[in-house]
Order: structure tokens, then sequence, then C-alpha cells
């Protein structure tokens, strides 16, 4: 299935600089050939707004069909005469409050103008509410042929759109990121999300729409945040790209995932379900009424109205309500051990000899017959069973002491295997194996090879993944990083050989040490633990991060 790309133009807040903006598309158009749409994003309208009224005149031309957002300050209302979905000059329209837009291409853009006013629970002309946003995404959160759309275009940033990828220069930003939007984001699943506002370019790494290992394949998201027009530290305001409408695309060629792909920044939440004073049951739908529609200052039409764009004409689409995917969840209880705990760091169980170093959420602590002197285990202060049951904080940490052993290792010409087996055990234990530097190469094929002698489905996932985006909570699992930056993961069902970690780590071509496969063999006495945990902390202490 093949079809003639889309040439699209996206720009940050305009904020009344026209001529600027429309004269780098111009410059752009020259060179690169004529574009198909503009999409402004943030606030097109500023104080200086002095060269309006020559494009609305005609006196200048806008060079490109050119579709905007509504405001986000009151005092720009002004400019948005008409109704939703008409020009307000020649090429340039006002798409709406929020609706989703196709092309005659099959381009589909949704939108959602405004700022989020979940907190007051109102809406007006420059910001939105819950049941805005829900009036997207419920005539298909319970399509199972939804696939997604093409493009999502929001004033305001998603909550968490940086997690698990780079970090922003945005601080703390002049706008609090939206939850709304966030979960607007993960139902509509675009191929591109754009935002403005915060006046700073960001293109995070795509993130993937599917549960590795659980869903079946689909496409990834892009996330891009731009700067202001023609700001001072010349930071990228224009945003250039091709894209075949996802109606037309092959599904194989759709679904690949580039190499730097992550995990879904976004988790299911309640946010957009309806309050239970509006549909008379708390977290789901009324399938007899469609969800609330946005008051209009300026008429109440029942359509959308069209805008330009994607090749010609297009319509807006909005759907009736259907059952949404949203339940009230009970808080979790935090898991207590079942006697007394050998790893709660304030346990009297607790052979604190064996601790090399200590942090709030985490600690190190030399491994009870370690397959070699600095084979440790990396646990987390207080009970927690596996990585999946740590709250986001201790993971933190968790990652931090990683990353010191990383270094240590390195500079001691080594690599470093971590593994855990959340299998017939209270408190997580995750263990950091050294091996050497010319090991490395083999320890994929080792470990893929111990498993098919014990007739183990070890998978490989990919490198970005987060283990609580795959594997349920409270499932038994195996879970290894190697130094390659690969990761393997096998799903326990019923029986699993408790030192697989060990046994892949102990064979010839790595660490060569059979014998030591089972830890209590490997047992010191308390002197020599004592000096081992002594060398180790003066080894350690240049990286630890509790020093630095």
């Amino acid at each position: 299935m093949s079809t003639k790309p889309l040439k699209i133009l996206v720009s940050g807040d305009v904020e009344g600089h026209f001529t600027t903006l429309f004269k780098r598309v111009e410059t752009i158009q020259k060179k690169n050939g004529n574009f198909d749409l503009l999409l402004c994003v943030g606030d097109f309208f500023g104080r200086d707004m002095s060269a309006w009224s020559q494009y609305k005149s005609g006196e200048l031309k806008v060079p490109i069909s050119t579709l905007i957002l509504g405001p986000t300050k009151s005092e720009l209302e002004i400019y948005y005469s008409g109704e939703e979905g008409e020009e307000l000059c020649e090429g340039v329209t006002y798409l709406g409050r929020q609706g989703k837009f196709t092309g005659s291409s099959g381009l589909q853009i949704a939108y959602l103008s405004g700022l989020d006013g979940s907190a007051s629970g109102k809406g007006n002309d420059c910001s939105f509410t819950p049941n805005d946003a829900r009036s997207l995404t419920a005539p298909i959160v319970n399509d199972s042929g939804f696939k997604g759309v093409d493009i999502l275009i929001t004033s305001q940033w998603p909550k968490d759109v940086e997690k698990y990828g780079s970090a922003s220069k945005r601080g703390e930003g002049k706008y609090p990121s939206s939850a709304c939007i966030a979960e607007l984001a993960r139902v509509l699943k675009p191929r591109y999300h754009f935002a403005g506002l915060e006046g700073v370019f960001y293109e995070r790494q795509p993130y993937r729409n599917h549960q590795v290992l659980l869903d079946p394949a689909r496409h990834v998201t892009r996330f891009v945040a731009l700067a202001n027009a023609g700001n001072k530290e010349k930071l990228k305001y224009l945003y250039a790209f091709s894209i075949v409408p996802l109606s037309k695309m092959d599904t194989t060629e759709l679904v690949k995932q580039p190499e730097d792909v992550t995990e879904c920044p976004y988790v299911l939440s309640n946010v957009l379900a309806p309050k239970q004073e509006e549909e008379g049951q708390q977290f789901f739908y009324d399938m007899k009424a469609g969800p609330p529609t946005r008051g209009r200052k300026r008429g109440s039409h029942g359509d959308r109205g069209r805008g330009r764009g994607g090749g010609g004409r297009g319509r807006s689409e909005e759907g009736e309500n259907t059952q949404g995917e949203y339940q009230e969840k009970k808080p979790r209880r935090e898991v207590q051990p079942a006697g007394p705990c050998w790893f709660c760091l304030g346990s009297p169980e607790v052979e604190k000899h064996l601790v090399v170093s200590v942090s709030d959420k985490a600690y190190l602590a030399l491994a009870k017959g370690g397959l070699v002197p600095d084979h440790v285990l990396i646990l987390p202060v207080h009970h927690h069973q596996s990585l999946l049951s740590c709250p986001e904080d201790v993971v933190k940490q968790i990652d931090k002491y990683k990353s010191c052993l990383r270094k240590m290792f390195k500079s001691q010409d080594k690599g470093v295997v971590f593994f855990e087996r959340n299998f017939r055990t209270q408190h997580l234990q995750i263990q950091a194996v050294p091996i050497p530097q010319d090991s490395i190469i083999d320890i994929k094929d080792t470990f893929m090879s111990c498993a098919e002698s014990e007739k183990i489905e070890l998978a490989e996932i990919p490198k970005h993944s987060d283990l609580k985006q795959i594997v349920p909570d409270g499932a038994p699992y195996f879970y290894a990083e190697l130094p390659t930056g690969e990761k393997c993961l096998h799903r326990i069902s019923k029986h699993f050989p408790l030192q697989f970690g060990r046994e892949a780590v102990c064979e010839p071509a790595i660490l060569n040490m059979p014998e030591r496969v089972d830890w209590r063999t490997c047992k010191l006495d308390m002197d020599e633990e004592k000096e081992l945990a002594t060398t180790f902390k003066a080894n350690f202490r240049p990286f630890d991060f509790n020093f630095a």
C-alpha cells in the first residue's frame, strides 16, 4: 500500500509574529518545494498585532494553508471572531476548541485548545475540562479496530512526558503539565504530538503504544514541543516532516520500532472518567448519553465546521459515547514480610557486616556465598518484594547504584551483569556480578544457551523497556540486564531453577566456575566476609553517589 507522503510544517507560539513565521515558511518552500499544511500550537495571536490587519485585508498573503488552536489568554479572545472551523483571514483557519479533523488525504488531526481547567471544573474560551477531552476519547475507548490518529496538537504539555525519555530544558515550566492531555495522548495514540507555550524546543525519544510481549505491536508516538516564533535564543520553532496517513500505510511498515524507542510515559488514569454526580455511576460512562459538550461563546452549532489542509477540505468527527475503560482503583496496600526478613535494613536479621553502602531508599551488600569477591546485591531499605512493587523513588536510587557499579567495574576493565528472580523470594535482591571484559561478547549467547538447556523461554526485550509495562504486578519472573545493554526476561509459570542466574554466569565462556553455582558451597567465615567488605568499600567509595 503506497501513497504520496504529505509535507507538514508545525510552528510553536507565533504570538503575533506573523511576518517572521510566514517569511520563514516561504524560504523553506523555495528550497524544498511547497508543503501541504502548517499547524500552529500555543498562542497564535499576541500583543503586537500591527501586521494582522494586512493579512485580513489581503494586502499580505498567507503562503500556506494554516490551522490554528484557540487562545490560552482571555485578552486574545477578541481575535477569534466567527465560528469554529471558519477562516479568520484567507489561508488561516481556527480549528475550534476540540475535535478531530480528517482531510481528503485521510490525514487525521485531533486537537484540544486552551489550558487545563480541571482545577476549577469550568471550561471557557481559554481553557478545557475533562469533559472536553473525554469527547475525543469516548467514541473510541472500546473500539477494538481503532489504531490511532496521525497528529495530536495541544498548547499545553502532557504530564510525565519526560518519563523514560531525555530531560527537557523547561525547568519548572511556565504552565503546569496536564494529566488530561496525558490521558488523551495515551488513548488516541497519535503518531506525532505537538505542543507549545514553554518557549523551549524538546523532541522526546519515540515511545511505544503497546506492552511488549503482551500486545500486538503498534506504531510509536513522537512528542515534539516547539519554541516561540522568532525567539532571541534561536531555538527551533518550526518543525518539518513528511507523513503518509495511518489509514493508508502498510501495517508492517507502520509498526516498525526505532532503536531508541522507550515505554509509554503515561499510565491508565481516571482523570477523564465522568464524575459520579454527572453520570450516576463513578468511573463509568453513561451509555445512554454522549459526553457533555463545551459551551460556545460565539453561538452553539452542532457541527464543528470544516478546515483547510491535507490537500483539500476536511471534516471534523464526534461520536456517540460508549462504555469507557475507566474503573475506580483501590489503593495498593504495602506488602509486609510473612516473618523475619533477612534483607529489610532495619531488621535484626540483617548481617550488617556485609553492608557496604547505604542510602535512604536502597543499599548495597556483599552477596552471601558470592561468585567472586565483589559480587554484591542491590536491595531496597524497606520491604519490597520485587522491582515491580518498588515506588519510583526507590527504583531511581537502585538505578543510581547500577550506574555507580558500572563505572567502578569499567575502571577495572570489567563488565557487570544484573539479574533478579522474583520467585520464592520475600525481598527484592538484584544480583550484580562483574565479569571479564573479554567475556562480554559471549554473555547473551550464554544466557540463551542455558535457558534452552533448562527448557526456559528467555525472551530478549527492547533496551528501553520498562519492566512495569511488560509484567503484571505480582507475577513471578526472571530478569537480566547484560553489559551489552540487552535485557532478557522469562515469565515464570510453575517451575524455575533457583540458581539459573548463577548457573549462566558460571559457564566456561564467562567465569568458568561450575563448582560455584550453589552459593552454599561458597560461604566464608565472618572474618573473611568483613575483610572483603572493607576492601569493596574502599574501591567503591570514589564511585558512590552518596559521597559525591
